[in-house]
This record gives C-alpha cells, sequence and structure tokens, in this order.
C-alpha cells in the first residue's frame, strides 16, 4: 500500500511538491485553508475584471518548463506564453526607461542615457548569464543541508562574489543613477537590499534582460489551474475550506493533523504554508526554531495593494509599470533599517488588460497597484487610504491623465490580510530575504530536525523566494521523501 502524504497549503511549492510525489507513487492529499488553491497566487474576478492578487510577474520561463517536462508535458499543453515587449517601463522624476524584449533594444536604451553604458551592460550581463547557469545547473537543486553543497569547482571560481554585493557591482560599472536603479531593481524579488544581497545573484539580471517577462494569457493563475490540473491526473486529492489546527505527533513521528476538528491520519506531513506559523501547530518541544530566531531574519517585504477597474483605457502606460520617482534607497530603509510607513514610497502598476483583453471589459483597464512596506507595520484603513491618494496623485502626475472619476472600484490587501489569509509572518508578503547569511543551508531546513517524517517547503525554506524557486522547493522536498523512503 502506497504511503500517505498530507501537504498543508496550496501555493507553488505545495503543488509542486504534491504532483512530484504523486508521480513517485504516493497517496496525496492536499489541505487549504481558503476557498481556492493556489495560495498566495490567487485570483480575484469582479464586474468582467480579473486580479492576479498575487504573483504578477512570469520570469525565468525555463524553470517552469522543467517542470511540466518532468511530467512529459509542456507549458503548452496549459497555457498560451506571451512574451512581453516592452518587458516593463520605468518612471523617474524627469524620465522614463523603457525595458525591451532584446539586449539590443535595451543597449540602446541605457546609450540614450548614459554614452558608453552598453559596453558595459553586455559584460555585466554575460557575467550574470554565467551566474545563472551555475545558479539552476549547480546551487539551488541542492536541499540546504550542508555547506558542502556550495562547493563546486564553479562556485569556488566565483567565491568573491557571495562577499562582494550586487550594488557595489553595479556602481562600479555605472554612473548613472537611473541605470543603476534600472539594475539594482531585480534582486529586489529576492527580499533584500541590493547593498546587502550579494553579487553572484546577479543572475536576476540575466533573467530580467536576458530570458525576458512573460505572461501567461489569463494571468498567472493559469499556471495554478494548469497544476492543479496535472495535480489530479496524478491522483492527488484537494480539500479547500480545511484550515490545519494541528499537527500530530506520536513517538516523535508525524502522524497526522487535526482539520476542521476531525484528525486525519497520515505517514507523512508536508508543510508549504508558512513555516513560522507551521511550526506554531506543533507542540513546543517539537518546534526548530524559537520566536527570538524568527525575530532576527531578515525578511521580504510586505505590501499595500490595491486592485482597480477603470472604465477607460489608460495612456502612458504599459503592462508592467515601476515608479521610481522618489528616492530608492530612502525607501529601502524605510523598509528594512528602521521599519516605518515610508515618506515616499516606490511603488509598481500592473495593467494585464494592456496586452491581455481577457483580463478587463471592453474599453476598460486592470490595474493593480503595490507599494512595498516594512513586515509587522500598524495596517488602518486611514493609512490605505492615505497612500492611495499619495500614489494616485504620482500616477496622475507621471502618465499626465485624469483619473479619479474612472474608478469603478478599488479593493486593497496589505499587513492584517497577509496574516489572517496566509498566516504569514509580520505580514510579510514574500518570505525571508535571500542575504548571505540567509542563504542556502542557513535557511529553515526543508526536514525537520526534531518529528521524524515532516518536511516544509515554500519561500522560507530553499531556495528561497519567487515563484521558479517554490516549484523548485517542492520538487526538492519530495526528493528527501523520496530518498527517506527507499
Amino acid at each position: 500500500m502506497s504511503k500517505k502524504v498530507i501537504i498543508i497549503g496550496s501555493g507553488f511549492s505545495s503543488l509542486s511538491a504534491s504532483c512530484h510525489l504523486a508521480k513517485a507513487g504516493f497517496d496525496v492529499s492536499v489541505y487549504e485553508k481558503n476557498n481556492t488553491v493556489g495560495g498566495r497566487a490567487r485570483q480575484l474576478v469582479k464586474d468582467g475584471f480579473t486580479f492576479d492578487i498575487g504573483p504578477s510577474w512570469y520570469w525565468m520561463p525555463d524553470i517552469f518548463e522543467k517542470f511540466f517536462n518532468d511530467f512529459e508535458k509542456k507549458t503548452t499543453d496549459f497555457y498560451q506564453l506571451d512574451k512581453l515587449d516592452p518587458a516593463y517601463k520605468i518612471f523617474f522624476s524627469d524620465d522614463t526607461i523603457t525595458i525591451g524584449d532584446c539586449m539590443d533594444k535595451i543597449c540602446t536604451e541605457f546609450e540614450r542615457i548614459e554614452p558608453g553604458s552598453a559596453v558595459h551592460l553586455r559584460k555585466f550581463i554575460l557575467k550574470a548569464q554565467e551566474n545563472y547557469r551555475i545558479a539552476i545547473d549547480k546551487v539551488v537543486l541542492r536541499p540546504g543541508l550542508s555547506p558542502l553543497e556550495l562547493v563546486t569547482p564553479e562556485t569556488i571560481a566565483k567565491v568573491d562574489q557571495f562577499f562582494k554585493t550586487i550594488s557595489s557591482e553595479v556602481r562600479r560599472n555605472f554612473k548613472n543613477k537611473k541605470l543603476i536603479s534600472a539594475l539594482e531593481f531585480p534582486v529586489l524579488f529576492l527580499g533584500a537590499k541590493p547593498n546587502n544581497t550579494p553579487a553572484f545573484y546577479s543572475f536576476m539580471n540575466f533573467a530580467d534582460f536576458g530570458l525576458g517577462t512573460w505572461h501567461p494569457k489569463g494571468g498567472m493563475y493559469e499556471i495554478v489551474k494548469a497544476m492543479v490540473s496535472l495535480a489530479k491526473t496524478l491522483g492527488v486529492k484537494f480539500h479547500t475550506n480545511t484550515p490545519v489546527k494541528k499537527i500530530r505527533v506520536e513517538n516523535g513521528k508525524a502522524v497526522g493533523i487535526i482539520a476542521n476538528k476531525t484528525a486525519i491520519d497520515c505517514d507523512i506531513v508536508v508543510s508549504g504554508a508558512d513555516y513560522h506559523h507551521s511550526e506554531t501547530l506543533l507542540d513546543s518541544k517539537y518546534r526548530q526554531y524559537s520566536e527570538a530566531y524568527w525575530s532576527k531574519k531578515t525578511f521580504a517585504p510586505s505590501s499595500l495593494l490595491f486592485y482597480i477597474g477603470f472604465d477607460k483605457k489608460l495612456k502612458n502606460i504599459e503592462h508592467h509599470n515601476l515608479f521610481f520617482d522618489t528616492d530608492f534607497e530612502q525607501h529601502a530603509k524605510e523598509i528594512y533599517d528602521s521599519p516605518q510607513w515610508p515618506t515616499n514610497p516606490l511603488f509598481y502598476a500592473n495593467f494585464p488588460s494592456v496586452t491581455d483583453a481577457s483580463m478587463a471589459p471592453s474599453g476598460c483597464e486592470t490595474g493593480f497597484f503595490l507599494v512595498p512596506i516594512a513586515p509587522g507595520l500598524e495596517d488602518t484603513p486611514t493609512l490605505r487610504d492615505t497612500y492611495f491618494k499619495l500614489i494616485m496623485a504620482r500616477f496622475k502626475a507621471r502618465t499626465g491623465q485624469e483619473i479619479e472619476n474612472n474608478i469603478i472600484f478599488k479593493e486593497s490587501f496589505c499587513v492584517n490580510d497577509f496574516i489572517e489569509q496566509y498566516n504569514s509572518y509580520k505580514g510579510n508578503a514574500y518570505g525571508m530575504a535571500n542575504t548571505l547569511m540567509q542563504t542556502a543551508f542557513l535557511r529553515p531546513k526543508l526536514k525537520s530536525k526534531k518529528v521524524e517524517n515532516l518536511f516544509f517547503t515554500g519561500q522560507l525554506t530553499v531556495p528561497g523566494p519567487g515563484v521558479p524557486p517554490a516549484l523548485i522547493s517542492g520538487k526538492l522536498v519530495a526528493s528527501l521523501i523520496n530518498k527517506n523512503n527507499s
């Protein structure tokens, strides 16, 4: 009889783990507290408008392709994928930078801003491409059990890049502040400041400029639907509206869960829910990490998000838009160094209906606005309204259009919602940052060292935050379980 696995949560890492474990012959059931599958990658559909209320950037298409290839499938078996051109636009106070869909276009734009910079850019991206190859082939596929996993001929040759920072590497070659911001932006997906992120992570710049920005028609939730469809064909069972209240342990072994006041037995438990929350489901003697441990860690930002339906098509925007028309470094300090509501925040605006007509009614625009903020901040309706007015005024000024009277509806999501809906530690949005001291084997472990047959996956463990790393995390934990049970 096949061993029974219960997976807590249904985000990308859980879905990945469920597919790999089911393929290996395990009897897999997924328990999700909310009414839809997908974890943070959920969808809001209202009045004909469709919003991805979680991840909205499709980077590293090779990782998605590899996931489906593991099951003799392709992404095109499930959804249509389009490369965006331009990939995104960056708004500054006195100019805009448009990032095209290939290096030639991007180099032309860099030359416009800083003559001679294209030569440096091509060299920088070439190095970033090599880092990407090493990261994907040699680093991120390791389960984080030992520091020796990082010791390969390739990583030894790159060891200096683990002790330099992205910021120092970028600023050594580029002098224009706009170009510096454009090159430091991608590592924000890793959840830390550029001056606290190892230079090796320049592979994110290759993911950006080299591999490009893509869009699955219908939105990011199409990936969730594809993975659920695949999982069901493999025999995975899904239970929504079923919050797990306890992980049951007997004689040092995980033996099941309690959900909806019912004890459910299994042989193996995997939690893809927030790692900190997952350990609160255990009796204290079985927890690996103390509250002091978590409080000392550098967490990725939380977010204030607005989902807005506009009754007209908007001007001077692209699918993805970054508003860097204020002080990048000041905002970063107010997230990481002295956590507070930002004085004058950068923000991101996503309009998927610019390239995908299915995301909004005819003649209308779907708008998703995100303000990065420190986790754990006070979250009130008054604060949300204050920042809504602030970013709307900046959006109006930078794009040169009236929008206040064209808003059909708006909904917001912030720290309190991250905590209530995802049990997120301090309401963080992206997990634990990938700083030098929080990389690979230094992150919380995939396998519990105190409870046999208890495992973890997701953005607080290896490899780290982001959708592609979540897919990898699910595969890593499934491999560990396979090894444990072979």
